[in-house]
């Protein structure tokens, strides 16, 4: 069964045994809030709590791979028991990141007071931030905004929740489903941030995903790996990796339905799981700072590492970006991004497609129909097909466009 209102990408198809359901409720042994502490100049939202009361929940968690990783994702991976995790708190309008011992400090202070808002113990808390870089937290309202997420919480609380780690994002990004599986029904519930600073190797976002299903740490850890490479690590608004990217999962086991590993539970959830995560990734390319447009880039032949660079160069070149946002079907600047990216002293002898039409063929340009191209390529959804010699193996990169709008987004984010 297909809802029509979260799958909404012809490149996403909501599993049969998946149903979409309404409403802001978690799953069971989930609460959530989020509420405003003052820390955005706006007042909008900004502190968001999620507690798990189960005492026998499962998680599994990924962040960032930059090298200025921010005091939150540190805290997470010295300070948690990343396999059981009770609570996540949140805060944006501020990333905590580039703020030294004392951003460190504070983070440490955050995860202490969610502990105590949660009535867990501290290693089961994950923190996250995000926001402006190179800022002190401001504890004294962070503090308050989370006591007072803990007086909120409800079974209710996934879109006040979603609202709070908003930051440029021009929409919420959540969903919550419905998964039949062998053994049993389960829900599956998500929420996330990002509209810039968004890299194919990871995302700058957050991602929290609830579920009652019961599974091991080890599945979890598993499937979010499995399911992440399929979505938020490939997907590119700007090329730049985040200091503060963590995605994480947690499953409280309420609804008894066991998912054991290398079963067909295991696959039906797997499958849900990924169908959420990939059309979540869609959404933050989607919400792209100022972005019109989404493109899908595909590169078959030759070998795994040549058509993931290729992939990659394409859905980061500005150039490819601008023609997408004007819907301009210059496929010339698509053969100058493969050819940037797998450099050589022989012509490559590429095909290449957009939405369908074949326009360039072992290297050379190919006839076709000019006017109904450009009539393809004014739509929301483009895509483009690259063909190198050989064959075997493929990649793939979602991106977004590029227009005034990022411009004037980042040229005044502190302003």
């Amino acid at each position: 069964m297909t809802g029509a209102g979260f799958f909404s990408s012809r490149w996403v198809s909501c599993p049969e045994h998946v149903a979409e359901l309404s409403g802001d409720r978690l799953p069971a042994g989930f609460r959530a809030a989020g509420v405003a502490a003052g820390i955005k100049p706006s007042g909008a939202p900004d502190v968001g709590l999620v507690v798990c009361d189960s005492p026998g929940v499962s998680s599994a968690a990924r962040f960032t791979a930059s090298g200025t990783q921010a005091p939150p994702v540190l805290v997470c991976r010295e300070r948690c028991e990343l396999g059981a995790l009770r609570a996540v708190v949140v805060n944006a309008g501020n990333a905590n990141a580039a703020t030294g011992r004392a951003g460190y400090d504070n983070a440490v202070r955050m995860q202490g007071a969610g502990a105590l808002a949660a009535g867990v113990a501290e290693d089961r808390v994950a923190v996250c931030s995000t926001g402006v870089i190179g800022v002190q937290l401001p504890m004294d309202r962070v503090n308050r905004g989370i006591l007072a997420a803990a007086h909120a919480l409800s079974p209710e609380g996934a879109g006040a929740f979603a609202a709070a780690i908003r930051t440029t994002d021009a929409f919420d990004k959540r969903a919550r489903l419905q998964a039949r599986l062998p053994s049993g029904t389960v829900e599956i519930t998500a929420q996330a941030k990002g509209a810039g600073m968004i890299s194919p190797r990871f995302a700058t976002l957050l991602v929290f995903v609830q579920s009652d299903a019961l599974l091991s740490p080890e599945t979890c850890d598993l499937l979010l790996s499995v399911c992440l490479k399929r979505s938020f690590e490939r997907i590119s608004v700007d090329g730049q990796l985040s200091t503060n990217d963590t995605v994480i999962l947690q499953c409280s086991g309420e609804s008894g339905v066991r998912v054991e590993p290398e079963s067909e539970d295991e696959l039906r959830f797997g499958e849900a799981l990924d169908a959420l995560l990939r059309q979540l990734s869609l959404l933050v390319v989607r919400d792209g700072e100022g972005a019109r447009r989404v493109g899908r880039v595909v590169v078959r032949g030759g070998d795994q590492p040549t058509v993931g660079a290729a992939a990659r160069a394409v859905a980061d070149s500005p150039l490819v970006k601008t023609a997408l946002h004007g819907a301009d079907p210059n496929w010339g600047r698509i053969a100058q991004a493969v050819g940037a990216a797998l450099p050589g002293t022989a012509p490559l002898a590429l095909d290449i497609a957009i939405e369908g039409v074949t326009v360039c063929s072992a290297g050379a340009a190919a006839p076709h129909d000019a006017d109904a191209l450009a009539a393809a390529v004014a739509g929301d959804e483009v895509e483009y097909e690259v063909s190198l010699p050989g064959e075997g193996a493929e990649s793939e990169v979602y991106f977004s466009d590029l227009g005034h709008g990022y411009v004037t987004v980042n040229a005044e984010y502190t302003t």
